[in-house]
């Protein structure tokens, strides 16, 4: 630890604790560091910028309790420590919480100096409908964050239609313009989308890195092996969404949780599956989507340092994801892109819910959970526009499964 970022850590912990003294102040410092030392970090390409291997995603941060708004409090607990056990990298988007997640980030990360963090936010090219829409979302991204510059940019959940769009808006001079001008430091792009898209994706520009969602599940299921390798050929680093499927992996069945607890009765599924990420050499930062405290303490543990499957353990995963393919049902991971639905139906809970009991047999309770939705919101309120499939990263066709739902047996029995 040099001279800087000892100062760098009083500072942050001087901000957190005003009224500690000075001599305290130090030796948390000096506890900071070890434990920053202690993430594992990779290089991000050839800037010389290295990331912690654990993000902080913002799309699932904690709310106060029977409200939509952020629990701006507790997300500040949960950076502090985030920064204390080094995983300074922080994703948001113009759409997540409402465009919650990005003030809220701004309100929080403006009590540590600028340069102690990595800030990454998105372009949703869906949203504009002109070029001068970009510069607009643009500068109210900046402002909402209360920053002059984004460390990672990037063109949002591109598919072979929004990379139309981008060209047609020209989105990538715009952001190259940026990059020139100080407000980007490193620009990409996430995909949702087959292969072949992101391989005309990646050969069309210059990239810095590239955000795909990878796990053990998606590595055939979603041909994310396919993305990984094209990015990794193209000299690409990839920084990792959906580690967990949207928590799927972490609540996985009982017999598949059974195979990995019989082979490391301490490792939580969770970390089974970004260990699995984290092995991967190309990949220099994997997002969580921290939603209580004790879930960013097990990240913590699990990537300082994160330590890489052995043959033995893809082995055993192999069996578990074996046992737990076998009760998949909808491969929904709860990113609300279809939300909210022009009819009121609460499609992501109710795929949650299906999942769960489709994991468990859990009847009854897959019955009250579902009927304590209002009647408007279930699944039989679906009226098949389409409006959500167009923009389901996963590419559910979600109106036939709401309808195949809303005429399971189980929910009409008493």
């Amino acid at each position: 630890m040099d001279r800087r970022d000892f100062l760098k850590t009083t500072v942050t912990f001087a901000a957190l604790a005003p009224l500690a003294s000075l001599a305290d102040a130090v030796a948390k410092a000096s506890g900071a560091a070890a434990a920053k030392a202690a993430m594992t970090r990779r290089p991000l390409g050839k800037s010389g910028v290295m990331l912690p291997l654990l993000g902080f995603g913002g799309m699932r941060l904690p709310r106060r309790k029977g409200s939509p708004e952020i629990d701006v409090g507790e997300v500040r607990r949960m950076v502090a420590r985030a920064f204390e056990g080094g995983c300074n990298y922080f994703d948001t988007a113009f759409m997540y919480h409402g465009g919650r997640s990005e003030r809220c980030f701004g309100e929080v990360l403006r009590d540590y100096p600028r340069d102690s963090y990595f800030l990454a936010d998105k372009m949703p090219v869906w949203m504009a409908k002109s070029a001068d829409d970009v510069r607009r979302i643009f500068e109210e991204q900046l402002s909402r964050c209360r920053t002059e510059y984004f460390d990672c940019y990037l063109i949002h959940s591109l598919d072979a239609g929004k990379w139309r769009r981008a060209k047609e808006f020209k989105v990538y001079e715009f952001l190259s313009e940026m990059k020139k001008q100080g407000k980007i430091r490193h620009l990409g792009f996430s995909f949702h989308d087959s292969p072949e898209v992101l391989q005309e994706i990646a050969a069309e520009r210059q990239w810095d890195f590239a955000q795909i969602q990878l796990n053990y599940l998606d590595w055939e299921l979603y041909r994310s092996r396919e993305q990984y390798e094209i990015l990794t050929k193209a000299g690409i680093p990839v920084i990792v969404m959906e580690p967990l499927r949207g928590g799927a992996l972490a609540n996985l069945s009982p017999e598949a949780t059974a195979v990995l607890k019989n082979a490391a009765p301490d490792a939580s599924n969770a970390s089974w599956a970004f260990r699995y990420a984290g092995s991967l050499p190309n990949v220099v930062c994997i997002l969580s989507g921290m939603t209580r405290m004790e879930h960013l303490e097990e990240n913590l543990r699990t990537f300082s340092p994160l330590v890489p499957l052995t043959d033995p353990e893809r082995a055993t995963l192999d069996l578990a994801l074996a046992a737990y393919r076998k009760q998949l049902a909808v491969p929904c991971t709860s990113c609300r892109y279809c939300m909210p639905c022009p009819v009121g139906v609460e499609i992501p809970k109710i795929f949650a819910f299906y999942n769960q009991y489709k994991l468990t047999n859990r009847a009854g309770r897959f019955r009250d959970q579902y009927n304590s939705l209002p009647e408007g919101s279930r699944a039989d309120a679906c009226v098949a526009c389409g409006a959500c499939a167009k923009v389901c990263p996963q590419k559910i066709h979600i109106p036939e499964e709401l309808a195949k739902i809303a005429r399971l047996p189980v929910l009409k029995s008493r």
